[in-house]
């Protein structure tokens, strides 16, 4: 083990909700609720800074929610008109009906929001488990994909990081229980300082107010009775997803992609390893890779700017950036 994985928190730290974003509703961004026979999606928005710009949508990871992607809005406002959702179960969103919370499920809840919206096609993005649901998106629809940015995609890897392991344990049948147990005496600071510890390449770089937000929106989260029902769900419906064949193998639909897509990897991660950035880049036929030595997880949340130069480069590439 290196010293690194040593100095990592222990136990369930990967259970928790990632850290929000500081942006709020009222705050320079929209929050409304899209509802759908059997669905009702939180969706929230930053407007654009001049009409006409290109749509996008933001697809968070496991366990966050849109909150996760408003520094990148925030970034990309003067170069799309994005828009962020919240999976069923998570954030503000209720469970979905049929409680369908695998891979294809969360993909459908997509694609049955960008076909109700009239949106499509969009410049997708997605973080961790929202990278899978995404590439899934990408692979079946690519009349509503326009060109797939991927920040630390879960992507299945033959020998995982020892730190991503308790992650993939909460897809054990009575996981989320035992840890409940075993950390019912845990502050809401306490919690939000693993979970930061184990997304953020530097948990020292989120600010006071940034962090106080994280507690916030995590004691919210805490009280919803469906919390760790979704979040166990979830991470069943990930592991069961890797270890499908055929056409429905998430490698060979990564293959299957057409959409310019853009690989974003933290050399700090601990739930997704930077040496999938080259296994990624084969896989998608038409990509190219922004490596962070520093970041962690969410290079979104942790380097903005970066992100966004490098998806403004994609755009300036290709075709695909105009309205």
């Amino acid at each position: 083990m290196s010293s690194t994985e040593q100095s990592q928190p222990q136990a369930a730290a990967p259970f928790e909700v990632p850290p929000a974003g500081r942006s709020r509703a009222g705050e320079d961004e929209t929050h409304r609720f899209v509802s759908l026979p059997g669905l009702t999606l939180s969706v929230r928005g930053r407007p654009a800074r001049r009409a006409g710009l290109p749509a996008a949508l933001y697809v968070h990871g496991l366990g966050g929610s849109s909150l996760n992607w408003s520094p990148l809005m925030r970034e990309l406002a003067d170069t799309v008109d994005g828009e962020a959702l919240d999976l069923p179960g998570f954030g503000h969103s209720p469970p979905p009906d049929d409680g369908d919370y695998s891979v294809s499920g969360h993909a459908r809840a997509v694609i049955r929001h960008l076909d109700a919206a009239g949106r499509g096609p969009v410049h997708l993005f997605g973080n961790s488990l929202g990278g899978t649901v995404a590439t899934r998106v990408a692979a079946v629809r690519p009349d509503l994909v326009r060109t797939l940015t991927l920040v630390s995609p879960a992507l299945p890897e033959l020998r995982p990081q020892r730190t991503a392991v308790p992650t993939a344990l909460l897809a054990v049948p009575g996981a989320t229980r035992l840890f409940g147990r075993m950390t019912r005496h845990w502050t809401a600071e306490r919690r939000t300082r693993e979970v930061l510890a184990l997304c953020y390449g530097d948990p020292a770089s989120v600010s006071r107010e940034d962090f106080e937000a994280a507690v916030a929106e995590y004691e919210r989260r805490l009280a919803l009775p469906y919390f760790w029902d979704s979040l166990a769900r979830s991470a069943r419906g990930l592991v069961s997803a890797y270890t499908l064949g055929g056409q429905h193998a998430l490698w060979r639909q990564a293959e299957r992609v057409l959409a310019p897509t853009l690989l974003v990897y933290g050399g700090r991660d601990l739930l997704v390893s930077s040496r999938m950035a080259r296994r990624a880049n084969a896989a998608f036929r038409d990509s190219r890779l922004l490596a962070l030595p520093d970041a962690g997880h969410v290079a979104m949340m942790e380097y903005p700017g970066a992100v966004a130069g490098a998806f403004r480069d994609l755009l300036g590439d290709t075709d695909t950036g105009r309205g």
